[in-house]
């Protein structure tokens, strides 16, 4: 490849895996996600300008075995059992094509679905409003910035994929995985 590595396309997917071992929960967990036969190598949090977010159905078919691909990964693993374990990724769009977005991640135990959805999701449009230099007060709570991001006119879109699995009961290792994954 000559010239820079940007994505054209992206998707959004995630998985849960148990097994003996914590790696191939981790291995598992990936097959559930539709990933386990790419080479993953993880990167920060950028969305690319102009890169285009694609169904994971879409986006799996233009991808090949052993191929190299870039994610923005969350996974957290437990073997206690019931214990609640949550990776999710969170994404910021800016209404300006030229203009780069934000795609965060946070992965911990103890967060519902909606919670972790929550907080991915604030932590993308924070960091996406801050480097748009949106005025707002970073101790209201999230549903109040997100109104004030939203009436700016400057984030068109937020988004999240979150899983969570409680700890198998008889502890065997359970791991989730939540991921953004690059397509060129």
């Amino acid at each position: 490849m000559e010239g820079p590595i940007v994505p054209k396309y992206m998707f959004f997917t995630k998985g849960v895996g148990k097994h003996r071992y914590s790696l191939q929960s981790f291995e598992v967990a990936l097959r559930d996600a539709g990933i386990a036969p790419l080479n993953l190598v993880k990167v920060s949090s950028i969305l690319p300008p102009g890169c285009k977010i694609v169904p994971k159905s879409k986006g799996i078919k233009m991808l090949k075995p052993g191929q190299i691909a870039f994610v923005v990964m969350a996974e957290s693993r437990t073997n206690e059992p019931n214990r609640l374990t949550t990776a999710g990724i969170g994404l910021a769009v800016p209404a300006s094509g030229d203009q780069y977005g934000y795609i965060s991640e946070h992965h911990g135990y103890g967060l519902t679905e909606k919670k972790c959805g929550d907080l991915v999701e604030d932590m993308a449009a924070t960091m996406l409003a801050t480097t748009l230099d949106i005025k707002f007060d970073a101790d209201t709570d999230y549903d109040s910035r997100r109104e004030i991001y939203r009436m700016s006119g400057q984030i068109v879109k937020s988004a999240n994929v979150v899983q969570t699995a409680e700890g198998d009961k008889n502890g065997l290792w359970t791991t989730v995985v939540a991921a953004a994954v690059f397509v060129y």
